[in-house]
């Protein structure tokens, strides 16, 4: 007896792999703004853009920044 619907089994991918098809398949980049991964200065070119695109994070103030 199955549990779930055809198809839907199996292994799910973790959230690395899901950000990495992302960006090979449709070229969107998924990236947190405080990736250990990242230096200061490249997490702060990803807030930046974050700030242009989207705007700014409620969370996040001018004072914060400075």
């Amino acid at each position: 007896m199955r549990w779930h619907p055809k198809g839907y089994g199996g292994q799910r991918r973790d959230l690395d792999q899901v950000k990495r098809d992302g960006w090979h398949d449709e070229g969107v980049l998924a990236v947190s703004v405080d990736d250990h991964r990242l230096t200061w200065p490249e997490r702060e070119l990803v807030r930046q853009l974050g700030d242009r695109l989207y705007g700014q994070r409620p969370d996040c103030g001018e004072a914060a920044n400075g």
